[in-house]
């Protein structure tokens, strides 16, 4: 554990700066409002490549921590707190997810930017939410700024790039 915790300390400067201007300034939307490529930055790519988790890995999360186990959820456009179910990588369940979600097209977009285990400081990662079979689509009665989704999981899918 106290390897972890040398890597969050040296790159914790890099997510209190980088945070903000990755998820607010310097991403663009598509014409139907929902966000445009973005590179994962080197940092985060270095602290994913420590913690052993690789493109394609994957992991059930609820998806809003406050509306865990809950049959129909809603999420707004917006910052979001989700939770690990299983281990990614060598995070553990319960590790919190941070990032931010996008209900402007069809379906849901949730990207993660940081991770937060228990006992530990935020670390900088890269990953989605993906559900197949249309799951994140939104359903009928969501209004602008909101989705109403059937279930509170998804996967979260490790990405090198949000594209």
């Amino acid at each position: 554990m106290s390897a972890l915790k040398a890597l969050v300390f040296c790159s914790g400067i890099f997510v209190a700066t980088s945070f903000s201007c990755t998820t607010a300034g310097g991403l663009s939307l598509r014409p139907d409002g929902t966000p445009g490529p973005q590179e994962c930055p080197e940092e985060a790519k270095k602290a994913m490549r420590y913690l052993r988790m690789h493109v394609g890995d994957a992991a059930w999360v609820e998806l809003d921590a406050n509306q865990i186990s809950a049959r129909r959820i809603t999420l707004y456009d917006g910052p979001i707190e989700s939770m690990l179910k299983d281990e990614l990588g060598t995070l553990e369940a319960t590790t919190r997810l941070y990032g931010q979600v996008w209900t402007a097209g069809t379906q849901v977009v949730v990207r993660w930017y940081e991770a937060h285990p228990p006992d530990s400081e935020k670390i900088p990662i890269c990953a989605v939410a993906r559900l197949s079979y249309d799951q994140m689509r939104k359903l009928p009665e969501s209004k602008p700024g909101m989705a109403i989704l059937d279930g509170s999981t998804a996967a979260a899918y490790v990405v090198d790039a949000f594209r």
